[in-house]
């Protein structure tokens, strides 16, 4: 019977022996295993700004921004919104404030008149953008006692030992850093040796959960409490726009290693 020649299968003819094979595969393996393992997955930590990362984070989630328009000016002064704030606040002619997440400038300016030309207004935001066209309005309207400054996510930046009262109205729920943010607030308020007696943060924001822009009454009083902050004054205000808080410094500075960071209390009852 004659013979048929069979050509080698080109998809075999160039196999390596099984041996041969598996060892080619090992030093493949070799060779790649270095790169993956110089990779690595970013975590929470790596997000954070560096200056942040000595604090505990937030437990609770963080409020997008936005925007610097919360209600229209006029809509604010029909409900008398501005005015019976600084009333509560205490706040008297004379007075050193600063105005935190000052946006298009609704409090900046009615602060400036109430405290008036003996008085001082620092009003601050992070946006760059709206701190340009807030001194854009602070000079259209002629505000000689108001300074403009720009702010960061985890530090307000105000000088030391400066202010009778500091302003966060509806944007408290925003601070991505809150226990970097307010210990770093706390040595801007004027201590009980000030002309006015200590100095207080006011805060203005809304009874609902973080996701709908607002935050617990209870979880606010934790993060402030955390960072050495006492409650001295609260009261619920739906009809304008929500609740008033103020706080005092309450025994020295905790620091970092030492904040007992608040579990996310979502219940605003």
């Amino acid at each position: 019977m004659k013979k048929i020649a069979v050509e080698p299968d080109r998809l075999t003819a160039g196999r390596l022996p099984p041996a041969r094979l598996i060892a080619s595969l090992a030093a493949l393996l070799l060779l790649t295993t270095p790169l993956s393992a110089c990779k690595r997955m970013p975590d929470d930590n790596d997000l954070r700004a560096e200056t942040a990362r000595a604090y505990p984070p937030a437990s609770r989630p963080v409020s997008e921004l936005a925007g610097n328009q919360w209600s229209t000016e006029t809509a604010r002064d029909k409900r008398g919104e501005a005015e019976e704030i600084m009333t509560a606040a205490g706040l008297e002619p004379g007075m050193t404030v600063a105005d935190i997440g000052a946006g298009e400038g609704y409090y900046t300016v009615r602060l400036a008149e109430k405290v008036g030309t003996s008085g001082r207004v620092l009003a601050q935001d992070i946006d760059q953008g709206a701190i340009d066209r807030l001194a854009e309005r602070v000079n259209r309207e002629s505000l000689d006692n108001v300074s403009i400054k720009l702010g960061a996510p985890d530090d307000p930046r105000l000088p030391e030992n400066s202010f009778d009262r500091i302003f966060l109205v509806h944007m408290y729920h925003e601070v991505r850093e809150p226990y970097a943010f307010l210990s770093r607030l706390r040595s801007a308020l004027l201590g009980k040796s000030g002309p006015n007696g200590a100095g207080e943060v006011i805060v203005v924001d809304v009874n609902r959960d973080v996701a709908q822009h607002g935050i617990p009454p209870k979880q606010l009083f934790c993060e402030f409490e955390a960072v050495g902050y006492e409650l001295v004054g609260f009261m619920e205000r739906p009809e304008l726009g929500g609740y008033f808080a103020r706080f005092r410094v309450k025994g020295p500075a905790i620091l970092p290693e030492n904040i007992v960071p608040c579990p996310y209390q979502r219940d605003s009852e």
